[in-house]
């Protein structure tokens, strides 16, 4: 599909309109003269028992504005692009391959082709085998080489085959009921060993999750991994306590570990879009395939709410042109999370990687340089602490930091008055951003708690808050499986729309390549003296400095 250049749509220049009018927009005016603007802001996805209420009122936005992005969407052919991507077609075009990762959520009867090849069924094998496996580590029919049960899982990866599915091991942590599941992820060697020195081999399984089984990092881990075991209970021992999830038989096959024992996924899965593949081994085995079907299940739901749903009332859409709202418009560089649940902490890390490795270009997917901004940076931490850290800049700072709260009505832990706080610290933080505290108001409390009127004076611009600071809440009913696979698909088809309206592909990573092939050169360099010479100055002094240290 031709891709269209968004700052060449008339809807761009009446978007530029728009925000040159709204300059002084003030939501706590607009609430004022609009009662009903939390209500008609507000959008709900409901399906398989999961619930995500979407409550958008507190932007810098009107309805004409709003109006003039769904109209972006349309005129940068949104629609056909959503069909393209479930179509199969290659819109990864710069790899030429297929991006189909909702064909991994399907059920029986679905159907998802890759050059013109139903995909289905392949991918309900793979799924029937990992899961299959997974129920027999669970419990307790696969054991390791001495007979023992497994108690602990390592996964071994990096990038989407770590965040993934450790973000969402963690998030299902509530519901843990297997063996322990950890991941390894660094090329540090102190990852590995921190997490091996409370582990037994003997009951211990790794999972080395590679597409190509080459990833420098994983397979320096995998290996040490390895020596581990074999230092332990002999070399016999590896094909009792290793499984890969990877495509290349050869190169598994050498490690030691058998075809039996390998599961595949595919070049139309990218990284960060695959622990809903056999890279989500270790979340089953956490938790069980019923879970992880549901999981499954939640995300299916928000595909097809995606892919049938108008913009207006499409949850990915809004969040997404949202987004965008801001970066383009409003000159905002960052994006804040806040999951006011513990066990979503990981949720950030996952997004960074979704969001800033898939719209992280200046080159449009026709190679065109761009002249408007791209993705945002992602980051925040988990409420209440982010209270506690840097929630001070969101409110007094000079930025502007859009934040999405994420909150359940239901709980689940059983511990008495916990959940009530923290859902009202959730919500009196977006009232908190949106009201703001005038400095008269300041003042006027400070002088009747009895302060004098001098060091209400003087205090009084330090306790102002200017208020008017977007976010949007999302509110489930329990971040229980089916909703997390919703909740997480549902971010991947906001990155795919706000790819499409910057005209990016957001299926690549060509950015992450450089440093390691110049990594090579410098590792070669580190062993030989004089060998860094012929690298760029500060990298020949810097290991020229590392030599020395290390001789000391």
């Amino acid at each position: 599909v031709s891709m269209v250049t968004p700052t060449r749509t008339s809807a761009w220049r009446r978007l530029q309109a728009h925000r040159n009018r709204l300059a002084d927009f003030d939501m706590r005016r607009a609430f004022a003269d609009d009662p009903a603007r939390a209500v008609r802001h507000a959008r709900e996805f409901n399906a398989t028992d999961s619930v995500l209420h979407l409550d958008y009122s507190r932007h810098l936005i009107d309805d004409a504005a709003l109006a003039d992005l769904f109209a972006l969407c349309r005129e940068c052919a949104l629609e056909t692009r959503i069909e393209t991507l479930f179509s199969g077609a290659r819109v990864n075009r710069s790899e030429g391959r297929a991006a189909l990762h909702m064909a991994l959520r399907a059920a029986p009867g679905d159907d998802f082709r890759v050059d013109g090849r139903d995909v289905v069924g392949d991918v309900l094998a793979v799924r029937g085998r990992f899961l299959a496996f997974a129920e027999a580590v669970r419990q307790g029919q696969w054991r390791g080489h001495t007979g023992a049960a497994i108690t602990d899982v390592v996964n071994i990866g990096i990038g989407g085959s770590d965040a993934g599915p450790r973000m969402m091991v963690e998030a299902l942590a509530p519901v843990h009921d297997g063996p322990r599941v950890h991941f390894v992820s660094n090329a540090d060697g102190w990852h590995l060993a921190l997490t091996l020195r409370a582990l037994d081999p003997r009951t211990t399984l790794f999972v080395v999750a590679s597409k190509t089984f080459t990833t420098a990092e994983t397979m320096a881990n995998a290996h040490s991994a390895r020596r581990w075991i074999a230092d332990a209970l002999g070399e016999e021992a590896i094909g009792r306590h290793f499984v890969a999830v990877s495509t290349n038989l050869d190169a598994v096959r050498a490690f030691g570990i058998g075809p039996e024992q390998m599961f595949a996924f595919w070049d139309w899965v990218g990284g960060r879009y695959s622990l809903w593949s056999s890279v989500g081994l270790p979340i089953a085995i956490a938790v069980g395939a019923a879970q992880f079907e549901a999981m499954l299940g939640g995300a299916r739901a928000m595909d097809l709410h995606f892919r049938t749903t108008r913009f207006e009332d499409n949850l990915p859409v809004l969040l997404a042109v949202l987004g965008l709202w801001y970066i383009d418009f409003w000159d905002a560089r960052t994006h804040s999370l806040a999951p006011y649940h513990q066990p979503l902490s990981m949720l950030i890390t996952h997004l960074q990687q979704l969001e800033m490795e898939s719209t992280g270009k200046r080159v449009t997917i026709d190679g065109e340089s761009v002249d408007y901004a791209t993705a945002p940076v992602v980051w925040g931490a988990a409420g209440t602490n982010g209270q506690h850290t840097y929630f001070q800049a969101l409110h007094q700072g000079t930025a502007l930091i859009p934040v999405d709260f994420l909150v359940a009505a239901q709980s689940g832990h059983g511990l008495a008055g916990h959940h009530e706080m923290l859902v009202a610290n959730c919500l009196a933080q977006a009232q908190a951003l949106m009201q703001g505290k005038t400095r008269a108001a300041a003042h006027a409390e400070m002088r009747a708690a009895g302060l004098s009127e001098e060091a209400a004076q003087a205090l009084a611009p330090h306790r102002e808050f200017p208020g008017n600071r977007p976010s949007s809440t999302l509110l489930a009913r329990r971040f229980d499986a089916t909703t997390l696979g919703a909740l997480v698909a549902m971010y991947e088809h906001k990155v795919f729309v706000q790819g499409s309206l910057w005209s990016l592909n957001p299926f690549d990573q060509w950015g992450v390549e450089l440093g390691k092939e110049l990594a090579r050169g410098v590792g070669n360099a580190l062993g030989t003296e004089g060998a860094a010479a012929s690298h760029d100055p500060a990298t020949a002094a810097l290991v020229a400095r590392w030599q020395a240290l290390r001789r000391d």
